[in-house]
């Protein structure tokens, strides 16, 4: 029963998540708060963690059997994907605005764009070049690699949340392609969404 509560609870934050960032939610939002629009991502934000902070408390308080280890020769692995997701962290920081991630941006200039970087307009520089999302690729390979053990608590949860990132990643191409058009269709066409493969193979035919 408490391993279903907590399949229950993760997915219900990831529909509160999804739900608070849809178009609808935020188009009624826009029209209805007018200008204090403006505050709208710092709620979504500490609202999203506060609640986040809940569910992994109580999935600590389940725990479960041990499944895996990170040991031995396999620690080695556990170390390079943790280099790697901090690289697309740091690059993709590099190329997004970060004022306008946590809703600093919004409070100042009263504007709101899908896209992160701090023009609002589509950039395919930097990491950007090899894959359109790099947050949510770092994200997913994060939830399997920061941990010492997994048991039986992560693996539902590392499952939810893999499947919600890709999902979430998928609604996010939605949006995006409402708001830019042929010119974030073009980007998909050059790019490829998660993992660099589009990049690799032109690097390989070179």
């Amino acid at each position: 029963m408490k391993y279903l509560m907590l399949a229950v609870l993760w997915v219900l934050w990831c529909a509160l998540h999804s739900g608070m960032i849809s178009p609808a939610v935020t188009g009624f939002l826009r029209e209805r708060l007018g200008s204090q629009y403006r505050y709208y991502r710092c709620v979504f934000n500490s609202i999203a963690l506060l609640t986040l902070a809940y569910v992994v408390l109580y999935e600590n308080s389940v725990g479960g059997p041990v499944l895996f280890r990170w040991s031995g020769r396999f620690v080695v692995l556990q170390i390079f994907l943790l280099i790697i997701v901090s690289f697309l962290f740091v690059a993709g920081a590099r190329n997004y605005d970060m004022r306008h991630f946590l809703g600093l941006r919004q409070m100042t200039s009263d504007s709101s764009y899908s896209a992160l970087t701090a023009s609002g307009r589509l950039k395919s520089s930097g990491i950007l070049a090899a894959t359109r999302h790099p947050w949510y690729l770092a994200a997913m390979i994060f939830i399997w690699v920061d941990y010492l053990t997994l048991d039986l608590s992560r693996l539902i949860a590392n499952i939810i949340l893999t499947g919600y990132l890709f999902v979430g990643t998928i609604l996010e191409e939605r949006k995006l392609i409402l708001e830019y058009g042929e010119d974030y269709r073009q980007y998909q066409r050059d790019v490829s969404m998660l993992f660099p493969l589009k990049y690799v193979r032109a690097k390989l035919q070179v």
